[in-house]
């Protein structure tokens, strides 16, 4: 249905009681337009806006987006439309608010980069930040992550049953609806119909493309609580790949929670599903001219996607499996003793670890002789004599160590390590450039210095003149 310009300028002298209509010009009609749109200017030079809904659906949208736009008008960044006046028609009401300045935007010549990219990627996230309570409060429809899945499946059902759809778009669509990994989101506050024409920007600087921003943004008719890549379907389809990616890019960095990892694979989705929802639209509106044209549109798009990859998400599965165990090489005997030495060097000198020989380690369960503890209490004892290494073919199977030369000639002389371990707690350990570059980034390094025992002062403990490991008697 179209309306003649003269009966929109009564419908806005109608709707605002101060409104004298002197000039109306009507919008020109566009397939699929659910809204008859004029502009009107008064006496008082004021332009205004009236929109007329053709069907009573539309009428009933346009009332739940009178009750949103006021809540929004404080929330928004930019501006929205504010109605001033409503006339009863047969389709419902007529809305008439304030027009709104700046120029809408075509989504093919938006350029990457700062500029108008950005702003409107600002200005969806600015939207998804709202708080969902505000949209339930205005009584929009609200549907979870499973309810947006099953209901873009009803369509597939429905469009089948056109006939107008082909085979091909509908299996790759039933693919992509049924790979679930992919429709797992929060719901958002969403526009619900985001094209060009419904952005409004004005420049600071006519002549620099960067001094853009969004004035305003109109069409609130579909405004819900559904699938955040609902707002990137048309952004997807007409903007090239570099100006999306800086859409998006601005967008998640003016979002409040991080966007979803499969914002960008549903909004591909959504972008080829706009084609199905608008042959419904045709269908449901009986126009057999916007039938055959959104048939033809689907056509298209098959020959497009002939050769494109399925729309699924391919996510591997991590691997659990284990690495098979490596059997160490056989090293000889002398050459792990030195293996081991250089690597206790390399530790540091605070290190009082031996190195014992290799051989049969003693039985643990063996009852050591009584002769030969005897022996052993009277080493303790009398520490300036000094106990003969077992002889060969005793029965011993100990091996006891001569006192070491330092530790014999005076009893002040400090244990090996016992200066450097005193130093230790007077002043910190010098940092490689290691521990210094995870200091630099607020991390505390890792101590990677082997562990040794507590310092303890040379005077409280009494020196030792030697000590005992096992060994394997001979004969």
């Amino acid at each position: 249905m179209t309306r003649t310009p003269a009966y929109l300028a009564a419908v806005a002298s109608c709707a605002v009681p101060d409104l004298d209509a002197v000039a109306v010009r009507a919008a020109r009609e566009m397939p699929g337009t659910r809204c008859d749109l004029g502009f009107v200017t008064d006496t008082q030079r004021r332009a205004w806006v009236v929109r007329v809904p053709s069907t009573p659906v539309v009428g009933a949208q346009l009332d739940t987006a009178a009750e949103l736009l006021p809540l929004l008008h404080r929330r928004l960044p930019y501006g929205v439309p504010q109605p001033r006046g409503f006339l009863a028609i047969p389709e419902g009401r007529a809305v008439v608010y304030p027009y709104l300045h700046g120029r809408s935007v075509v989504l093919g010549e938006v350029t990457p980069g700062p500029g108008v990219a950005v702003e409107i990627g600002r200005a969806v996230a600015a939207l998804h930040n709202v708080e969902r309570a505000v949209f339930e409060e205005a009584g929009v429809p609200v549907y979870d992550a499973e309810t947006c899945r099953t209901r873009h499946l009803a369509d597939l059902d429905r469009g089948a049953a056109t006939g107008h759809v082909p085979t091909a778009l509908l299996s790759r669509w039933e693919r992509a609806l049924e790979d679930v990994s992919a429709w797992r989101f929060a719901p958002t506050p969403v526009h619900g119909n985001l094209t060009g024409g419904r952005l409004l920007v004005t420049f600071s600087d006519e002549d620099d493309a960067e001094s853009a921003s969004v004035r305003a943004v109109t069409g609130w008719e579909d405004a819900k609580i559904a699938d955040p890549a609902d707002d990137f379907a048309a952004l997807f389809s007409e903007c090239t790949p570099e100006a999306f990616e800086s859409i998006v890019e601005a967008y998640s960095v003016t979002r409040i929670e991080r966007p979803d990892r499969h914002l960008r694979h549903r909004a591909k989705v959504a972008s080829e599903l706009r084609l199905l929802t608008q042959l419904l639209d045709a269908v449901n509106a009986a126009e057999p001219p916007l039938i055959t044209r959104r048939a033809a549109e689907l056509s298209a798009l098959t020959e497009r996607v002939a050769d494109a990859p399925d729309l699924v998400v391919a996510e591997p599965e991590p691997s659990t499996r284990m690495p098979a165990p490596v059997a160490p090489a056989p090293v000889p005997e002398d050459e792990a003793v030195d293996a081991a030495a250089a690597t206790l060097s390399e530790a540091g000198d605070d290190d009082d670890t031996q190195v014992l020989k290799t051989g049969a380690a003693a039985d643990a369960t063996a009852v050591i002789p009584p002769e030969e503890l005897e022996r052993l209490r009277g080493a303790s004892d009398d520490e300036a004599e000094e106990e003969p290494p077992a002889e060969q073919g005793s029965d011993s199977w100990y091996e006891v160590l001569a006192p070491t030369p330092a530790l014999a000639d005076s009893e002040s002389q400090p244990e090996p390590g016992a200066d450097d371990e005193a130093s230790a707690e007077s002043e910190a350990p010098p940092k490689d450039d290691r521990d210094s570059a995870s200091q630099t980034h607020g991390e505390e390094p890792e101590d990677t210095r082997p562990l040794v025992k507590s310092p303890r002062s040379s005077a409280a403990r009494p020196p030792e003149t030697g000590s005992a490991r096992p060994g394997r008697a001979s004969g």
